[in-house]
């Protein structure tokens, strides 16, 4: 009898941020080795809390998606921006998600976060069914609201956060995406013994060196610049009004930015540039996954920013995976962790986070060729030891022993 896996995520495809992407990938790797997986989730609408074309918010609603049976349920809808909607909005999908999961046969149970009250909705559904559960950890919440401002230390926070850690001593196992996370959890008392890293990667087979797509170029009017590209999230978290600002600063007119995706914080940095009257900087709609290829094949750096927050030293932003895989070197402006891995397979050149000094002469050290072709040959090292089939795999082992211990 093959084991099935409720796999619970407030993002899945048609989305394309990084927790979409990651769970749609791992399903895909354990469907092949014969593993039922069924996700459970909501009506795909990030970034924008619009419904995309073709789904509509319904109470609940099946499709297959490429072998995986995915579930969408009701939710409260908003955009991400305002704190309170956002909370209604996360946890009206895992009220919704509890009471779907009562129906689902099931052998062990994953919840991923950021979306932290899908953990809430995994430990109700393993008290009542008598299963196991994972807490997948993607991100420290409720402390990275504090990072972004959303909100401060006070008494709803300090609940939340003695919730948070009865959620981590409550699981089967923790599988967070970075050691940093791991050593967090160690140090505020959470048993090393149930918690297994398993970090974010590239697809290797999406994402490959391959030729600039001439046409594209042509299309937006940027043949012969030296592309600095974003895409992603324009969130709170990602200091892209710092990166304007010091982009009206550099003085190399063959130096291009394209930033692609949108966010909470696009139509702020829209705005921002066209107060500095900078012409430098192209902006374009979000693409499709499928789509994200062509776009990295332009240019010729990947940018990679957060906020100058110790809370981010231990984050790893999953488009350096992507970039390398394609021999794209980073502009990464993170410390920490991530900063440890460019550095350790010299897969791009780091700057002190909003230190635009700083960043604009790493961003100048990336126009030598020399360097440059050291830094193609550091990504291909750093995508093949981050190959995310084999990380599918590892995760799929720590599942299969929560099973077998169960």
């Amino acid at each position: 009898m093959n084991n099935k896996i409720l796999f619970i995520t407030d993002n899945f495809p048609p989305e394309v941020n990084a927790p979409a992407t990651r769970t749609y990938e791992h399903c895909q790797e354990w469907i092949k080795k014969g593993v039922e997986v069924t996700v459970i989730t909501c009506a795909p609408n990030f970034p924008h809390g619009k419904v995309y074309d073709r789904y509509k918010n319904r109470l609940y609603q099946k499709e297959n998606m490429d072998g995986i049976e995915v579930i969408r349920v009701w939710s409260y809808i908003t955009s991400n921006s305002g704190f309170a909607k956002r909370v209604f909005d996360y946890v009206s999908f895992a009220f919704m998600a509890f009471w779907v999961g009562l129906f689902q046969k099931y052998d062990v149970i994953v919840a991923t976060s950021p979306q932290f009250f899908t953990t809430w909705t995994a430990w109700a559904l393993s008290k009542i069914q008598r299963k196991p559960w994972i807490f997948e950890l993607r991100d420290l919440w409720p402390e990275s609201i504090k990072t972004v401002g959303a909100m401060e230390q006070g008494k709803i926070i300090d609940i939340l956060e003695k919730i948070e850690l009865g959620l981590y001593r409550d699981a089967d196992k923790v599988v967070p995406v970075t050691d940093a996370f791991k050593t967090n959890l160690i140090n505020r008392g959470i048993d090393a013994y149930k918690i297994e890293v398993v970090t974010n990667g590239s697809n290797m087979e999406m994402f490959s060196p391959r030729d600039k797509d001439i046409s594209l170029l042509k299309e937006l009017e940027l043949e012969d610049k030296f592309i600095v590209g974003y895409i992603g999230t324009h969130g709170m978290a990602h200091s892209l009004d710092f990166i304007v600002r010091s982009i009206a600063n550099i003085k190399d007119e063959n130096i291009h930015f394209l930033f692609i995706g949108d966010g909470a914080m696009k139509s702020m940095i829209v705005d921002l540039v066209k107060e500095l009257k900078l012409n430098n900087i192209t902006f374009l709609a979000p693409v499709s996954k499928e789509e994200v290829p062509k776009y990295l094949s332009i240019v010729d750096v990947s940018l990679a920013p957060l906020k100058k927050e110790d809370n981010f030293k231990t984050v790893i932003p999953s488009k350096i995976f992507e970039a390398s895989a394609m021999q794209k070197p980073t502009l990464l402006g993170v410390e920490g962790q991530a900063q440890e891995i460019i550095e350790k397979y010299d897969a791009g050149i780091c700057f002190e986070p909003e230190n635009e000094e700083d960043f604009i002469k790493k961003l100048t050290e990336l126009r030598d060729k020399k360097r440059y072709k050291k830094l193609e040959k550091g990504c291909e090292m750093l995508a093949q030891d981050f190959d995310r089939k084999r990380l599918a795999e590892k995760m799929l082992n720590v599942i299969l022993q929560v099973i077998r211990d169960w």
